[in-house]
């Protein structure tokens, strides 16, 4: 629970973008994948449980380590998946990558085992680029079922801004992935992966393919051919919001509004500054925002300004007066325990 000071109320804090902080041997493993290719086989290293509580809490990026970076930011749960920079969609050969994301959601599965009161887990996919999507199926099936994950991550270019073009996200090359998180009834959330290029690196990346994503989503037929299918955009959906004035006009030429189309999807709070929050909820609308912070991550440099780190974005959320508690309740947890199917779970 965090204390909204204005009003005095509590507010249950769902983060639902977090990124697994693992063992140095998932990081070792991957090195020895790419060193061999596979002809050493896929053994992985034993990792004790003791390590993996280990290095849930270890210093890395942020001033101090996971748990107590969620303590400070007053997140009282977190949706935890992989590294997406990590995930090296672009590998071959292509079982390097099956062999590598499932592994990694193992170790997110043994971390909210033994943190179930922080943590629920989230998905990597093993898309390998190039191959069809149908080859994602089996481990996502895995994850839902077996290791009760809430959700996928969804990389809109698995081909890492190597040259090569993956599909629009409104192609039926992706119809069987949505076709089945329906089956399911779980969530996908767009955020894209590493980058070969030099020019546009995978942190400039991922805003990039993420507006990409949107306007691939919102330009096609996959909400009308799949009603019930959840979509969450990472990064507050990339430039969208802040060009949507420019993808309404287009828009318009068509007949159509973009403001409406957007509601189609969701949107995490992933952005590191109030004026881009207040804007992001604007556009999007109250309903289709869901908290994220990413904490730790990036955003976990100290402002010298306010002596804390960009990621504390609850504060920014909590002062706005504009909105209602029951807004406000909405955004922190209440949309993701929608979009997850968490009611009753937590």
């Amino acid at each position: 629970m965090t204390k909204d000071a204005s009003s005095g109320k509590d507010f249950q804090i769902i983060d639902c973008h977090g990124h697994v902080s693992a063992p140095d041997a998932l990081w070792v493993y991957k090195s020895l994948l790419l060193s061999h290719r596979g002809e050493h086989g896929r053994k992985f290293p034993e990792v004790s449980d003791e390590e993996i509580l280990h290095f849930a809490n270890k210093k890395e990026m942020a001033p101090c380590g996971h748990l107590d970076m969620l303590d400070r930011a007053g997140t009282w749960l977190q949706l935890l998946s992989p590294r997406p920079f990590q995930q090296m969609h672009s590998e071959k050969p292509g079982k390097l990558v099956h062999w590598f994301c499932e592994e990694t959601n193992n170790i997110i599965a043994r971390t909210v085992k033994l943190l179930p009161d922080r943590f629920l887990g989230v998905a990597g996919l093993p898309q390998v680029a190039g191959a069809p999507i149908e080859g994602v199926l089996p481990e996502l099936e895995r994850a839902i079922k077996t290791l009760d994950f809430k959700g996928c991550l969804l990389n809109p270019d698995p081909y890492e801004n190597s040259g090569e073009q993956a599909p629009p996200m409104g192609d039926r090359y992706w119809y069987p992935l949505y076709e089945k998180l329906c089956d399911l009834n779980v969530p996908a959330h767009i955020h894209s992966a590493s980058s070969r290029s030099e020019k546009n690196p995978y942190t400039l990346n991922f805003l990039l393919d993420e507006t990409s994503a949107v306007y691939g989503l919102t330009h096609s037929d996959v909400f009308t051919d799949f009603p019930e299918l959840k979509i969450i955009v990472s990064h507050g959906g990339g430039a969208i919001p802040y060009h949507a004035g420019r993808f309404h006009a287009s828009a318009l030429r068509r007949g159509k509004n973009f403001y409406d189309m957007l509601r189609n999807l969701y949107f995490d709070t992933v952005l590191y500054n109030e004026e881009s929050l207040r804007l992001l909820i604007k556009i999007a609308g109250v309903d289709r925002c869901l908290f994220g912070a990413e904490c730790p991550g990036v955003g976990s440099a100290v402002d010298p300004q306010t002596g804390q780190t960009l990621d504390n974005i609850a504060p920014h959320i909590k002062g706005f007066d504009w909105l209602s508690d029951a807004e406000k309740e909405m955004i922190f947890s209440g949309n993701a325990k929608k979009v997850f199917n968490l009611e009753g779970v937590v």
